[in-house]
């Protein structure tokens, strides 16, 4: 959850509601509990961790952690006795043509020797853990991580370990129709494999599809370029003796379009200007403020002609948007503003939610304003 969006209100309003956190690092951790996070709504889920971020858990008692390899096992055994562990296992996504291959999470073939390894390093193991990657858009995948974290939980069972948590990790989108097929799938399968009675912790990391839409990214045309007609790609409905315009707005990968170096970026830009319905839509390349080739953040889409000065809205910009600026160039992070409806301050305060402090950060809107999706979040670049 901190990973992907580490905003103050996002986090304070998620703690206010009771919401657990999954931390990468020392940084993350001690964020979450100056708002008041208990350490035992806190999992320690880095694949790699430092000696010395171990320590600190220890320190500050976050106990459950995530593990997948004999040398993580013995380093959690050596600086932290106390730790309760889940076996961070592989699902088919993660897997290519080698098992060898695998950057994250162990194979259900070498789980057997962690469980030995940590019984004979007397470490706690109580659950597992797998994610799949927001890529992956088979939900039979999940249908293979149950069965495989079930076989685990079995095997832990026979060296005695008490296995009392299952976390299906996050990966998932901000869009509800993929939230609700994925629990299609696996819904049932929880019912046969982990079912109600059977005292088994079932937890998500659902940070991706909690934020995702919550937050709207505005960008400025800073500078424009018109591509003569022999180099036009012709998918202008116009015709392809159309020009090609490319536009460079003042953000990019390095900054909230970070994720873009990794995974493509579906969305369609909402033009903020007004033009009229019969006007002419030209093909037009999005790129971001640096020189780098790798800063192309769409590669093709239809708009009408655009000037500099003119906005680009972006929506469901609330993952992965708003890591520590970079400094390449001396790009700067984006003027974040925080909006609510007042129907959702309402909600919230008959929940009983009311911190004031988190609340003078926020202009409040009448509830028939939506800004992205019926969510409270608008930032501007």
């Amino acid at each position: 959850m901190v990973k992907c969006n580490s905003t103050p209100a996002v986090l304070e309003i998620l703690a206010a509601l009771g919401t657990g956190f999954a931390c990468s690092s020392k940084t993350e951790m001690a964020l979450v509990q100056e708002l008041g996070v208990s350490p035992e709504n806190i999992i320690y889920i880095s694949p790699c961790k430092q000696v010395s971020q171990i320590k600190y858990a220890a320190k500050v008692g976050v106990n459950i952690m995530t593990c997948d390899n004999e040398v993580e096992l013995k380093k959690i055994a050596r600086n932290q006795p106390s730790a309760k562990v889940l076996l961070h296992i592989t699902t088919e996504d993660n897997i290519g043509g080698e098992e060898g291959n695998i950057k994250f999470g162990t194979t259900l073939k070498n789980c057997r020797h962690l469980l030995e390894c940590a019984k004979e390093l007397d470490v706690q193991i109580i659950g597992v853990k797998f994610h799949v990657s927001s890529a992956c858009k088979e939900s039979q995948v999940y249908v293979h991580a149950l069965s495989d974290a079930r076989c685990v939980f079995d095997m832990a069972g026979e060296f005695g370990f008490t296995m009392n948590m299952l976390d299906i990790g996050g990966g998932f989108t901000g869009t509800e129709f993929r939230w609700q097929e994925v629990n299609h799938v696996i819904s049932p399968l929880l019912d046969l494999y982990f079912p109600e009675g059977s005292d088994v912790k079932i937890i998500y990391e659902p940070g991706s599809y909690y934020v995702s839409s919550a937050f709207t990214l505005a960008v400025n045309i800073i500078a424009k370029k018109v591509v003569e007609n022999k180099f036009s790609s012709g998918v202008g409905k116009t015709g392809s003796d159309e020009p090609t315009f490319m536009y460079y707005m003042n953000d990019g990968v390095y900054g909230c379009f970070a994720s873009k170096l990794s995974e493509d970026l579906n969305t369609i830009p909402e033009v903020h200007k007004k033009y009229k319905e019969d006007e002419p839509l030209f093909t037009s390349r999005l790129w971001g403020p640096s020189c780098d080739e790798l800063d192309q953040i769409v590669e093709n889409c239809l708009l009408p002609e655009l000037n500099v000065g003119d906005w680009l809205i972006f929506d469901n910009m609330g993952a992965d948007s708003f890591h520590e600026p970079s400094a390449f160039n001396d790009f700067q992070r984006p003027a974040i503003y925080y909006m609510m409806s007042y129907s959702d301050l309402y909600e919230m305060q008959d929940s009983g939610i009311t911190s004031d402090t988190m609340m003078k950060n926020f202009f409040f809107v009448p509830s028939c304003i939506q800004l992205s999706q019926e969510d409270n979040f608008f930032t501007e670049a």
